[in-house]
């Protein structure tokens, strides 16, 4: 495998790896919603095709919610950046004098100071790009997103449809294919599987102890679960005769 071919990959596990948070936290929002419709449905005793089809809708119209969310959200940020870039750039074109002395401020506080500090205003000042680039960063606290907004949504309803699939599948495959074995047992022990991969791959999004992310991903799954299994329960002793 040559140089080119290994770069190339390494650029496009890269850039995977940029949309990494979106993908567990969409697939962890999946697990947890869809698995809360299979609980209160197993809880309120429906009909294992009933429960297929609350499943199914919920997958695809809550993943379809959380991913236009995630894309709006992320395109707004941009916006919001674009504008205070555009007002950045006004003011160093029309109030030259103010915004240098606003960078002195901004270096005079990290220490700067004497000959050093008018060296590096200077250098800063002789560049528009860099000058407004540290405006934004130092002045207003505000970074640029890099990543797409389309991607973001697009991995954010991907990992909520295949992560969110998983508390379904023994369901449907039981419809299909019927077997005696207790399918909501089975249901729990797959999810429980995804939430221990979610879990972990969270642990590397936010550099965090692996086990504890897992066991509050874990917990989070089990008690929504569990609210949805009595809240059914409950609702079909009223609702259901």
């Amino acid at each position: 495998m040559n140089e080119a071919k290994i770069h190339q990959e390494s650029t496009h596990f890269k850039k995977l790896q940029d949309y990494l948070r979106e993908f567990v936290y969409g697939g962890i929002d999946g697990a947890v919603t869809t698995f809360a419709v299979v609980a209160g449905g197993f809880g309120a005793d429906l009909d294992a095709g009933i429960i297929i089809i609350l499943g199914f809708a919920n997958l695809l119209a809550d993943g379809f919610s959380m991913s236009v969310g995630a894309y709006l959200s992320s395109k707004s940020e941009k916006e919001n950046y674009k504008k205070h870039e555009a007002i950045e750039y006004w003011e160093i074109e029309n109030l030259p004098e103010v915004e240098r002395e606003e960078i002195s401020d901004i270096y005079k506080a990290k220490g700067f100071k004497g000959e050093l500090l008018e060296k590096v205003v200077d250098q800063i000042t002789s560049d528009k790009d860099l000058w407004v680039a540290e405006m934004m960063k130092d002045e207003l606290n505000m970074m640029e997103e890099a990543k797409s907004p389309f991607k973001i949504g697009l991995a954010t309803f991907i990992s909520f449809l295949l992560v969110g699939f998983i508390p379904l599948l023994v369901y449907l495959w039981d419809f299909f294919y019927p077997t005696s074995i207790n399918i909501f047992v089975w249901t729990s022990i797959l999810t429980g599987f995804a939430f221990v991969i979610v879990g972990w791959l969270k642990s590397i999004v936010n550099q965090t102890s692996a086990l504890r992310s897992i066991g509050e991903t874990v917990a989070l799954g089990l008690l929504a679960a569990v609210v949805a299994f009595y809240v059914g329960d409950i609702l079909e002793k009223f609702f259901i005769k």
